[in-house]
């Protein structure tokens, strides 16, 4: 039985509520076809319009196989690329971040506008024509502050997200925030497994002192049990909303996608050991208030985000083998705001390092147990893990769709 029938009979015969069959965690040829199935075709958070500046400034990633660039153009546009050289297919922007007039690929100087039109290809004799050599494009959207990309040649609608998302977010101004801190840490666990821990907070108590301070462990604050029902979350909903501020929980109705506000613990309004302002300077002239707690995103497969009053955090996750993967955390502040005066970065970023490795820890030794062949499904709990559930359920459902479509995604070409 080759993979995508091994995986499309264990999708079908999977138990609900229970977690995948260890091929799905640990296994290369299954890891592909997430790749192929999930990650090339489904939009995903790739970083923040801020962190584009001005024309020529730019930002890679890896998806997969795919090296990807994105960059401000010369008109203030945000534009994606395969970082492939039309030439022989060499890297054109080795690093992570940069400013470049225009792009010029290192291994024989071919230079490519800003809109990834050819400008320039030596000695290529009288014949050749640039206008067939531009950089391919990849699909990109911003919204809110947030770059999206797409590599699949016909994406999903991006429009429903930007509906869902936009409201929520506008009035926290990330387009005018600047990236304070950055760091990437390698989980070596299965990109589902990282997904599946950020999901529930069943874990919290046990496992994150730090976090435990300011944000609650009840399921409602980040599942998907109707939280109508908890009076503490209905009132803190009509206290943001009363402050202009959308609040409620709104999901996709493909499960991809959901956003809401929660409420810190006590008189908590940031992620500090305190509990109080990480940052003097707030993110928005507009948004003012304190007792917003803080507005959720979780987007699968790549993004959940936390945005406050006075800073946001945001992740990014990026599959790099069946068994690693790679999370990037930013913390966004006031582009005026300056280290030092308005905020000390140690406290600023230091909740979220500590859970951030302290999360990194579970993965692995959740990985290192499911890798034993002694490994079998284990039963969620339904008042912790409905979250985790409803994400298994995504991926089961769009992964085995896709795998009845009857032909591997379209994608556009490198070469």
């Amino acid at each position: 039985m080759d993979a995508r029938d091994d995986m499309l009979k264990r999708l079908r015969d999977r138990r609900e509520g229970y977690s995948l069959d260890r091929p799905f965690y640990v296994d290369a040829d299954f890891y592909k076809l997430d790749l192929e199935l999930i990650w090339y075709r489904d939009w995903l958070f790739a970083g923040h319009d801020c962190e584009l500046p001005k024309a020529g400034s730019y930002m890679t990633l890896q998806v997969g196989d795919y090296p990807v660039v994105i960059v401000r153009d010369r008109q203030g546009g945000i534009r994606a690329f395969h970082n492939a050289c039309r030439h022989r297919g060499s890297r054109v922007c080795t690093q992570h971040k940069g400013t470049a007039a225009r792009l010029v690929c290192p291994y024989h100087q071919w230079t490519y506008e800003l809109d990834g039109r050819l400008l320039f290809a030596r000695q290529m004799g009288p014949d050749f024509d640039p206008s067939g050599f531009g950089l391919k494009p990849i699909a990109c959207e911003s919204v809110a502050g947030y770059i999206f990309i797409c590599l699949a040649d016909q994406p999903a609608d991006f429009a429903p997200f930007r509906a869902a998302m936009e409201p929520y977010f506008a009035p926290h101004r990330l387009t005018e925030a600047k990236i304070a801190y950055e760091s990437t840490i390698i989980e070596k666990g299965n990109w589902k497994l990282v997904w599946e821990n950020n999901r529930e907070c069943y874990h919290c108590a046990g496992n994150h002192p730090e976090l435990c301070k300011t944000f609650p462990e009840a399921p409602v604050a980040t599942g998907v049990q109707s939280a109508e029902s908890d009076p503490e979350i209905l009132a803190h909903w009509e206290a943001c909303e009363a402050e202009g501020l959308p609040a409620r929980f709104r999901i996709d109705p493909d499960g991809q996608f959901r956003t809401t506000r929660t409420p810190l613990l006590g008189d908590a309004v940031s992620y500090t050991i305190e509990g109080t302002e990480a940052v003097n300077r707030l993110l928005s002239d507009t948004v003012t208030a304190k007792n917003i707690g803080a507005l959720l995103l979780y987007h699968y497969p790549g993004t959940w985000n936390h945005v406050l009053t006075d800073h946001a955090v945001t992740f990014r996750v990026l599959p790099l083998s069946a068994n690693e993967t790679a999370v990037t955390t930013k913390w966004l502040v006031h582009k005026d705001a300056v280290e030092g005066v308005d905020y000390d970065l140690e406290r600023l970023i230091h909740v979220w390092t500590e859970t951030n490795d302290q999360d990194r820890r579970i993965v692995e030794e959740n990985a290192f147990g499911i890798r034993s062949p002694a490994y079998q499904p284990g039963p969620y709990s339904p008042v912790h893990e409905g979250a985790v559930m409803q994400f298994v359920d995504w991926y089961a459902r769009f992964a085995q769709d896709r795998l009845t479509e009857g032909a591997a995604p379209a994608l556009r070409s490198v070469a």
